[in-house]
């Protein structure tokens, strides 16, 4: 594949013209050694995938840190040691742009790690290919829905939808020519980061589970997540199930999306819902393909939300302000699929329709958040099958998911 653009580029540009360390994670293969890469004129490299400079940044990481200028280090989470002695050459020499990291796992989540270089580095998240990227055009969904402004969307992708969301984000992935070889690919990449990544950061007992987990999280995905229930159906006590699902979050693989609430702090103990990052991840692991979706429709509404689910981290992942993303649902089961809250509080409804055609019922969830919120509430969207955007009252909007 030719080299795509990521839009990420000027947020980490900006950062190391100010900042002593920027960490780039995200999930294995999204692409960040490839970003990193182009920052790196006058930077040594070094990748701790490498066995002999793996040992030596665990064994002696005051002395490995206290060899270098401006470096690049890949996949730092597998020595996280190096994060104390990182801080201390930051703090002799606080010039900006000093190191450039990578992670393929949250390293701030770790439990190993001294210190977090908390004033010192700035972390951007990196996931897989947005669709705007793929398309060559601005990643501009947030700023459209906050003026309403529908006026020259662009245009369709040539494929159809349910080829764009199957093929996933991942540029290897999306570089194998078809759905069957793109899964084989999936597969592959699910197998080595069981089998290494998820031991990297964190000692499990049961291993075996995890694969098993995975499958049963992407059959019950955009669903509320029940720590019980899928213990159960596993044979782990609620607590390791929790567990376990944190280890998936750490590793970029899925993400627990909060409820949202008036009351900011009842949020906290409301019930999540789970998605996966990567809807082509989440299909392969349900064994979701175009021809099982012609007699089973039912199960390509998942999908299709933890695809817009993704889409709308990628597009938060770039603004300078403190987005809160979550999900509505009330004592009466009445449903809005995704919440985007500004840092002033106001909100913006998404609901998905995986369909050509929007009836004024289907707005019954956005609706009634706009009655909730009154002033506060920007907009309400219907993401559907389409290709015009539609009005469907004050502030109510019917808009193809072609605008992600």
């Amino acid at each position: 594949m030719s080299l795509i653009e990521r839009h990420l580029s000027a947020p980490i540009r900006e950062a190391l013209a100010d900042t002593p360390a920027i960490l780039v994670n995200g999930p294995r293969q999204s692409g960040k050694t490839t970003l990193v890469r182009q920052f790196a004129e006058g930077f040594s490299y070094f990748t701790l995938d490498d066995p002999s400079l793996l040992q030596v940044a665990q064994q002696d990481p005051v002395g490995f840190v206290r060899t270098l200028d401006r470096a690049v280090i890949d996949e730092i989470q597998r020595a996280p040691q190096l994060m104390l002695a990182l801080k201390m050459s930051i703090d002799q020499d606080r010039r900006p742009g000093r190191f450039l990291l990578t992670g393929s796992a949250n390293i701030l989540a770790m439990p190993q790690i001294a210190d977090s270089l908390a004033g010192r580095m700035e972390t951007h998240t990196l996931l897989a290919l947005s669709q705007a990227e793929i398309q060559s055009r601005p990643n501009n969904f947030l700023q459209r829905a906050q003026a309403q402004d529908w006026a020259a969307l662009p245009p369709s992708p040539a494929n159809a939808l349910m080829e764009q969301v199957l093929a996933g984000g991942y540029p290897e992935m999306r570089a194998r020519a078809t759905l069957t070889r793109r899964q084989t690919w999936a597969r592959s990449y699910i197998e080595h980061l069981v089998e290494r990544d998820v031991q990297d950061i964190a000692r499990i007992d049961e291993l075996a589970q995890v694969p098993k987990l995975l499958t049963l999280l992407a059959m019950q995905c955009a669903q509320l997540l029940n720590y019980t229930q899928v213990g159960a159906q596993l044979g782990l006590n609620t607590k390791t199930a929790e567990k376990y699902i944190g280890i998936l979050e750490r590793l970029f693989l899925v993400e627990r999306l909060p409820a949202w609430g008036r009351n900011e702090l009842n949020r906290l103990i409301k019930t999540p819902k789970l998605h996966f990052l990567d809807a082509g991840l989440q299909a392969t692991l349900a064994r979701i393909t175009p021809d099982l979706l012609i007699t089973q429709r039912e199960r390509w509404g998942a999908t299709l939300e933890t695809w817009v689910y993704g889409e709308l981290r990628k597009a938060l992942a770039l603004s300078h302000e403190p987005w809160y993303l979550s999900h509505y649902r009330d004592k009466d089961q009445v449903e809005v699929d995704f919440v985007l809250e500004t840092p002033l509080r106001q909100i913006i409804g998404v609901e998905i329709k995986a369909a050509a055609t929007v009836l004024s019922q289907d707005f019954k969830g956005l609706r009634k958040l706009q009655a909730q919120t009154g002033s506060d509430f920007i907009t309400g969207i219907v993401l559907y099958d389409g290709t015009h955007a539609l009005p469907f009252g004050n502030g109510l909007w019917a808009i193809p998911l072609s605008s992600l």
